[in-house]
């Protein structure tokens, strides 16, 4: 099954009205009905109704979106990479274009355009799960390609050989079509504030092959104990009641929900206190960058409220503990739902944010 087989199979499994986990707005009814005459095929009829609105709303990111869906149904490759490509200058802080132009590109055979698409959206949304199934796809189709040209050049590397045999095993089940996801409305997982398009829900994909790894074993050596000196044995004593971590989940939440408070407030300085200096920024980017990010995702909107809810608390020590919790993001442009998890370290009697993931 080609990618865009998997992309059609997905999209009439998804039936949301909802493109890419939007609200809707005032014009719900058009986009619903187009949505509608979408996932029923009719998509002639569904690309009239979208062209119609975009006549009067030309910049809707949802309808833009939609209309880029109905294209690739359609076979109008080309037309449909203008339109997400176009939705990437506009809304360069969306990653779900960005990856369908991956899925475009890949369906071409330019698996070094789809790869450049799918680390931009990464850079974008570094939780952005199916964008990295995707560019795992992509590196694992590169590789392939790489070592065939390899033995073109030398047949007698079995080494190369080896390699290829076990990357063609691994996607035996789609030697010719790399395994990609196209977003037909999937929820993004990034709190990104902007504007942003509309389909129904919809994450399209066989699942990806995993890569080979190596396991290292460790033993720990046994070393000779020396026998102890006997010794009188002391009176038994009670032992002192240990004061648990468990007792501080009630601060460790406060300081979850002074997060979430202060990001509800746009104000980044406070919001920015929250995490640890040694907090684990996405993709090994600089602290100034990530920060520098975070401030245009805070800032940007015109309000922001953050919702949590069914937080749970788990801890490893009295200085270290895990939360996970549904965050809920009501932005001007926008409103999801994901569950967060934050690794928190006790410092200087505060909880601070060590690591941050998202997912949907």
């Amino acid at each position: 099954m080609s990618m865009l087989d998997r992309f059609r199979q997905y999209a009439a499994l998804c039936g949301g009205i909802l493109l890419l986990g939007f609200t809707l707005s005032a014009h719900a009814d058009v986009i619903q009905d187009a949505n509608q005459l979408f996932k029923q095929k009719q998509y002639d009829h569904a690309l009239e109704k979208v062209d119609g609105f975009l006549a009067t709303k030309p910049k809707d990111a949802k309808a833009r979106f939609l209309k880029g869906l109905i294209l690739t149904e359609q076979g109008k490759t080309d037309k449909a990479i203008k339109v997400f490509s176009a939705l990437t200058e506009d809304y360069p802080e969306l990653p779900e274009p960005y990856n369908n132009l991956a899925v475009l590109y890949a369906g071409q055979g330019e698996y070094d355009k789809a790869r450049v698409a799918l680390e931009t959206a990464i850079r974008t949304h570094p939780s952005y799960a199916t964008a990295h199934e995707n560019l795992g796809d992509i590196y694992a189709k590169m590789a392939s390609q790489a070592y065939d040209r390899a033995l073109q050049l030398d047949r007698s590397n079995t080494g190369t050989k080896t390699k290829l045999a076990l990357i063609k095993e691994l996607f035996s089940d789609n030697r010719d079509n790399i395994v990609a996801q196209a977003d037909t409305a999937q929820q993004p997982a990034t709190t990104s504030p902007a504007a942003q398009p509309a389909p129904a829900p919809a994450k399209v994909v066989a699942a990806p092959a995993p890569a080979p790894v190596k396991v290292a074993t460790t033993t720990a050596p046994t070393q000779p104990v020396a026998a102890p000196a006997p010794v009188k044995p002391a009176p038994a004593e009670p032992a002192a009641p240990v004061k648990t971590a468990a007792n501080s989940s009630a601060d460790v939440l406060k300081a979850v929900h002074g997060w979430a408070a202060a990001w509800s407030a746009q104000n980044v300085k406070q919001y920015l206190s929250f995490y640890a200096p040694d907090f684990k920024t996405p993709h090994g980017r600089s602290r100034s960058a990530w920060e520098a990010l975070r401030y245009k995702r805070l800032t940007r909107p015109k309000y922001i409220h953050i919702k949590v809810s069914d937080a749970k608390v788990k801890f490893s020590d009295n200085t270290h503990a895990t939360v996970t919790f549904r965050e809920g993001y009501d932005a001007s442009h926008l409103q999801s739902s994901t569950i967060k998890t934050l690794d928190m370290v006790k410092s200087g009697g505060q909880w601070l944010i060590r690591k941050e993931l998202a997912r949907n």
